[in-house]
């Protein structure tokens, strides 16, 4: 399990056609796309995978839905009510063990491909008086939306850092385009959100007059993460100047995010999508740059979730390996 924290997808420029694709377009397929809230990266790279997979698979009509992230995916997977998810990969594996939040009813998850790695961002602004993450408490903290992997891995950086939500800081649930409007009115002092580096809504508070964001250092609460949860976490770098007046680098920690199905979803129409959004790559860059990181030599080490058959069969015909 610990060789994922190295994944991603990669591609060549090829026409996204195979011999299963006039069966697709018999079926006259419909999929959505569950993704995240519109601060995030989720829903915009969603976005560019719908248009991708309508445009080159005969048949496909794909739509991307908004929703609180991770954890709304992947319930709204199990219930039928979709058919493709973002997820970042511990939410994903507690949905696949029937843990945390899942504990109610396992996801039969599989996963279809590795994308990018997600970074936790801790944010604030000059004046908060918040320079660390014990300066933390007392104050005013969002912990990311209801139903997001934001929530899942803050509250899970929150406690190893000693820190109880419930009583040592006044936790507010806000999605990042939220988190942002309330730090710009004052109503809260910090916030988490973990996704793509930039992420739309921190640049928009990065820009905005009078305002220096600050990302704080949380990378001391790995040991104690990957100790309790298992190794789903690694120590990043969010580089010197991502946002505006961010003028140091910033120690963070770093969760990869995987493209997830059900076993539902048959081999064909698994290795249709796999094989398109691969292939078309360049288009997905082109709607955000996360999707530089995605690579294909990686897919063998980058899930704890088992693979679906019709991906691991495209994977394996580009020379991946994957272990027993």
């Amino acid at each position: 399990m610990q060789a994922f924290v190295r994944a991603a997808l990669a591609a060549t420029t090829a026409l996204a056609l195979c011999a299963g694709a006039p069966a697709l377009a018999q079926q006259g397929n419909r999929i959505s796309i569950t993704t995240g809230g519109t601060g995030g990266v989720y829903y915009p790279l969603g976005g560019g995978m719908a248009n991708i997979l309508s445009k080159y698979v005969p048949g496909m009509q794909a739509t991307a839905e908004v929703t609180g992230g991770s954890v709304d995916n992947l319930k709204l997977l199990s219930a039928g009510k979709s058919e493709v998810g973002f997820s970042m990969v511990d939410a994903a594996w507690d949905g696949y063990k029937g843990q945390g939040k899942f504990k109610d009813a396992a996801v039969a998850a599989r996963t279809l491909m590795v994308l990018y790695p997600n970074r936790m961002q801790v944010v604030t602004v000059e004046g908060s008086g918040i320079g660390k993450l014990s300066d933390l408490k007392g104050k005013r903290v969002s912990t990311g939306s209801p139903g997001s992997g934001v929530e899942v891995m803050a509250l899970r950086v929150l406690e190893a850092a000693g820190i109880d939500p419930k009583s040592d800081i006044k936790q507010e649930r806000l999605g990042a385009a939220e988190s942002v409007n309330a730090i710009k009115d004052r109503k809260i002092d910090a916030f988490f959100w973990v996704g793509g580096v930039p992420t739309a809504a921190i640049t928009d508070l990065a820009a905005t007059p009078g305002t220096k964001v600050k990302l704080i250092d949380h990378s001391e609460a790995i040991t104690a993460m990957n100790a309790k949860h298992g190794p789903l976490y690694v120590k990043g770098i969010i580089p010197a100047n991502s946002y505006a007046g961010q003028d140091k680098p910033v120690e963070n920690i770093d969760v990869w995010n995987v493209l997830i199905a059900t076993d539902k979803m048959s081999n064909e129409m698994a290795y249709q999508v796999v094989k398109t959004l691969m292939e078309k790559k360049p288009e997905l860059v082109a709607v955000h740059k996360e999707a530089q990181n995605i690579d294909v030599k990686y897919q063998a080490l980058g899930s704890p979730v088992p693979w679906h058959p019709g991906a691991k069969k495209y994977f394996e015909e580009q020379g991946v390996k994957f272990p027993n």
